[in-house]
């Protein structure tokens, strides 16, 4: 639910009334950002006006208010220029530290990770030094946003802890209870009776704010589904529905009809589950690739295969894959940037470190050379020392940095190839294999019914599958083969060297393998079945995107064949003259 709580995390406490007054029109201001939007804007337009009563303090202000209403309207591009101006001039730390917040979110919601990143860094690193209370808050709000997103979820409970702790203001009891819920959700840490969704959803019922309360529901009901209790899921929803709707928040709504079609089709009403559905694709957000508008796809394709409505199904899963890839290339792109930010301030905090080092040896040997009554074996043992401490600390550089490089490489969650390695590994293979006139074949695996497993058992069981699922597989393959997770449920693999009749056998032998894995592995409680699409250079020639889709044509004909096997991709007869 953190799209939408990016720009609501902003929003000031109660309203309180406007005098004459700039400095209190412009608290009054503040106090009403999101309460009363219109009326916001209107006390914008009034403070213009009394423009040569403000203070330099208040003229930056005035502008970090105007750049947080481009960020609320969507101006992403408007709302950077602004703010940045404000945070370039200002000399006042509060409206510096709260135009930087707002900074950082404007960035975040734009999909520029790597910006928004490197400016938490920024805000954290002056963090402990700002007085107002709302802008240490406000502070602490995004860096429990934006780690949730980059899936430190760890960190994003520490930096809601530390809101919850350090705050007075009885807004921080719901916002930051409903960030805790839902990173404790994400970790697989949230029971349904959780202390902290009742302690929540009543601070957010104390100050009048029912959309956050609705987010600590939403993470509730997920909850429910998870233990096998999509009915009472069901009734939570049902009960806030109407709140939700009364909000006219695209995002939240559209998240919040997602959970209520997923509960609905749990309970096997798909005409409910369906009419939630399809209003979760109406009113929710036109633009971006959500992880709900996946979810919500993928529901609607199983409700119309299971009515028989193949047509509607196959459309419903093409929109399905379009956004989830959109969301998993989304996902992939907030990861790289917090690990490239993470990398670049371990590398400053090095070098450093280095130049303290080197410091202390200058230090040392102008304390040997100011004292000549030292020995010169004492001089040579002490400038060994300071080469011993430089080269130590290159070698710990150099180390880190091929941990970094070999870490880049790999899928965090089963240890192979990434996406974008893969990629490169595999045209490699294929120019070489192109060279030599070798032939080689390339294998598209997809999960059947994957997003069911999480549904009944839970992201960490799903997780156990598919790194099951991705041993089973290596147990097959040569060294010289190429393995990667193209995202979520889906791998590839390239066979260098191979024809299409003994790449169909180890497919299939593939299959086998982790269709059998709950019979096989007692620590397994998860039945998981895969469809495998098999391509060859000999038809499709060796470049990888028509390899890919060739392959990935066959694995969807596998898919409108039941499933749970191997077909290979057969080309298209040219037709007569």
């Amino acid at each position: 639910m953190h799209l939408f709580a990016a720009i609501l995390l902003l929003a000031g406490a109660c309203a309180s009334a406007a005098g004459e007054d700039p400095g209190t029109l412009l608290k009054h201001a503040d106090d009403i950002k999101t309460a009363n939007n219109t009326q916001f804007q209107a006390l914008l337009k009034q403070a213009d006006t009394q423009a040569d009563r403000l203070t330099p303090a208040q003229h930056d202000f005035l502008d970090y208010l105007k750049g947080w209403q481009s960020t609320y309207t969507g101006n992403f591009d408007a709302a950077g220029t602004a703010l940045q101006a404000v945070i370039d001039r200002t000399q006042d730390a509060t409206v510096r530290t709260r135009a930087l917040s707002t900074l950082i979110n404007a960035q975040a919601l734009a999909a520029q990770y790597v910006d928004a990143y490197s400016n938490l860094s920024t805000l954290l690193d002056v963090l402990p030094h700002v007085q107002d209370a709302l802008a240490r808050d406000t502070g602490y709000g995004v860096a429990a946003l934006l780690y949730d997103q980059a899936g430190q979820y760890d960190l994003a409970i520490h930096y809601a802890d530390l809101w919850l702790n350090d705050s007075a203001d009885p807004a921080a009891a719901c916002k930051a209870m409903s960030m805790k819920v839902e990173a404790l959700y994400k970790l697989g840490k949230l029971a349904a009776n959780d202390p902290a969704i009742g302690s929540g959803i009543q601070a957010c019922q104390r100050i009048g704010e029912p959309l956050w309360g609705n987010i600590i529901l939403g993470w509730q009901a997920s909850a429910l589904m998870d233990g096998g209790q999509p009915g009472k899921a069901l009734s939570l929803l049902k009960a806030g529905d109407a709140q939700e709707l009364a909000t006219h928040y695209p995002a939240a709504i559209g998240q919040f009809r997602t959970l209520m079609a997923r509960a609905a089709l749990l309970t096997g009403d798909l005409a409910h589950a369906r009419e939630y559905a399809q209003s979760a694709i109406d009113l929710g957000p036109r633009q971006g690739y959500p992880k709900f508008t996946a979810d919500t796809y993928d529901m609607l394709y199983q409700i119309a295969k299971r009515q028989g409505d193949d047509a509607a199904a196959l459309a419903f899963h093409e929109k399905y894959d379009v956004a989830k890839t959109g969301y998993a290339n989304d996902l992939s792109a907030r990861a790289m940037a917090y690990q490239m930010v993470h990398q670049r301030v371990l590398d400053n905090q090095r070098q450093l470190e280095a130049a303290n080092e080197k410091n202390q040896v200058l230090a040392l040997r102008q304390q040997v050379d100011s004292q000549k009554a030292q020995t010169r074996l004492l001089y040579i043992a002490l400038l060994l020392s300071g080469l011993v401490i430089v080269g130590g600390w290159a070698y710990r550089t150099k180390r880190s940095q091929l941990k970094f490089q070999r870490l880049a490489r790999r899928d965090g969650l089963t240890g192979i190839f990434n996406r974008q390695h893969f990629f490169e590994a595999a045209q490699d293979a294929l120019r070489y294999s192109a060279k030599s006139s070798r032939e080689a074949c390339l294998i598209v695996i997809d999960l059947d019914h994957f997003k069911a497993v999480n549904d009944m058992h839970g992201h960490a069981a799903g997780d156990a599958a598919l790194r099951r699922v991705v041993a089973a597989c290596q147990e097959r393959l040569r060294s010289v083969d190429i393995f990667g997770r193209l995202g979520g449920e889906e791998f590839a693999i390239l066979l260098p060297d191979c024809t299409e009749m003994p790449a169909s056998q180890r497919a299939e032998e593939m299959r086998k393998a982790i269709a059998g894995i709950q019979r096989y592995d007692p620590l397994s409680d998860v039945l998981v079945t895969a469809s495998f699409g098999v391509a060859a250079t000999r038809a499709c020639g060796y470049n990888l995107t028509t390899l890919i889709a060739a392959a990935d044509n066959a694995m969807y004909a596998a898919k409108h064949a039941g499933r749970n096997r191997v077909v290979r991709h057969q080309p298209k007869a040219a037709s007569g003259a």
